[in-house]
């Protein structure tokens, strides 16, 4: 059996600070706008939704306690839904669309909900303590590598330089400011604020952003690197001195927060409850990478999900890789042979922002918008996260 998606929605991303355009809206709040949006835009009825998975990342706090089920009673649906989180890191919202997609096509459910929700101005990054990277002894034993580390020693190996980077950057600024203006963001759903504010736009992007501003802002993983993690590389691979370290603030993704739904369903589903697919989820893969190299693990799910599928890169029209650094971003498009006209056409996480747990229903929403926008077929996302895992989807508009 088949799974289509129906819609795919998400809110503005809002800058991960006091201040922020959302950080005064709970993370339980950025779903339920969405949860409450859904049944007008799409014409879904939620009493026939048999299973919702949301993604999210650091699940403590306000984000603890299985938010996907705490969502749902927020937002007044049906307490008869089940509902369940899924935390892949980065990658956690695509595999929660992955699981959904899975529950259809196995025939467990006619209609579900994936997506994700991540708060990080209210839940900060690594404030659940997981061992691998909180408890210093399994850290160490197991090579724990923050992710800008991992994108300065995919830059080093890769031979990226930093003016590369930071053209890829401004690149990201520019097409983002673009799309924004032009409305090419329509999976975009206004956030009502406790303050009364509407929020309609993502914050975050600065279009006007040049190479020469880029070239003053000082690498923010050397210190760190070569007090602790560059060890790890250096040994590996030691035919390097030193590691090339290019990551700063103006290339790497930026810290926003933000929510997204997909709903997906059987084509039985769809008729019987007259709803329109938008696109079809032709196949799904996710693999790992090792630590070190932990951002090539979408690269890794990528070409597992086009082996799975059948295609080549010759058969996709366009690609949405999530941009975890300038450098692991530039490397995946060589690795997979796409052309640079083809990815990310309308800005990435450079630009817009990772909201980490939200991520992957974005970035399935952007893709299919502009599918549609520019009447083309068949389009892949990839994401890569922490301890090198990555997840990739295949999907076809029909």
């Amino acid at each position: 059996m088949s799974a289509f998606i129906f819609d795919a929605i998400r809110t503005p991303r809002g800058q991960a600070k006091e201040g922020g355009a959302l950080n005064s809206v709970k993370p339980v709040d950025l779903v339920g706008g969405l949860l409450k949006a859904l049944p007008e835009r799409a014409g879904a009825n939620p009493e026939t939704i048999e299973e919702v998975f949301l993604g999210c990342v650091t699940q403590t706090g306000e984000q603890g306690g299985n938010i996907a089920k705490t969502a749902l009673l927020r937002a007044g649906w049906p307490e008869a839904i089940p509902a369940m989180a899924v935390n892949r890191y980065c990658a956690s919202a695509l595999d929660a669309c992955v699981t959904a997609a899975n529950a259809v096509e196995a025939g467990q459910a006619e209609l579900a909900l994936g997506g994700g929700v991540e708060s990080m101005s209210r839940v900060a990054i690594l404030s659940d303590q997981g061992p691998y990277y909180a408890d210093r002894e399994i850290a160490v034993q197991t090579k724990f590598v923050p992710m800008g580390e991992a994108a300065d020693y995919i830059a080093t190996l890769e031979g990226v330089s930093r003016e590369e980077a930071d053209a890829y950057a401004i690149q990201s600024q520019q097409r983002a400011a673009r799309a924004r203006d032009d409305g090419r963001f329509s999976s975009i759903i206004p956030v009502q604020t406790p303050e009364g504010k509407t929020v309609e736009h993502d914050q975050a992007i600065r279009g006007s952003l040049t190479v020469e501003k880029l070239a003053t802002l000082p690498p923010i993983f050397q210190e760190l690197g070569e007090k602790w993690a560059d060890a790890y590389f250096l040994e590996a691979y030691p035919q390097f001195d030193a590691v090339n370290h290019i990551h700063h603030v103006g290339n790497s993704p930026g810290m926003v927060d933000g929510a997204s739904l997909v709903l997906i369903g059987s084509e039985a589903a769809g008729k019987a409850g007259g709803l329109t697919p938008r696109a079809r989820i032709v196949a799904s893969a996710s693999a790992a990478a090792d630590s070190l190299t932990a951002l090539t693990g979408g690269t890794h799910a990528a070409r597992k999900v086009m082996e799975r599928a059948g295609l080549t890169m010759d058969d996709i029209d366009l690609v949405e890789v999530n941009e975890a650094f300038a450098a692991p971003t530039l490397c995946f498009i060589r690795d997979i042979g796409a052309s640079p006209e083809q990815v990310n056409v309308n800005g990435g996480a450079i630009a817009l922002g990772h909201p980490m747990g939200a991520t992957g229903g974005m970035l399935i929403g952007m893709l299919i918008d502009e599918l549609e926008r520019q009447n083309l077929k068949r389009g892949l996302v990839a994401i890569s996260g922490a301890a090198g895992v990555g997840t990739a989807m295949v999907i076809e508009r029909v």
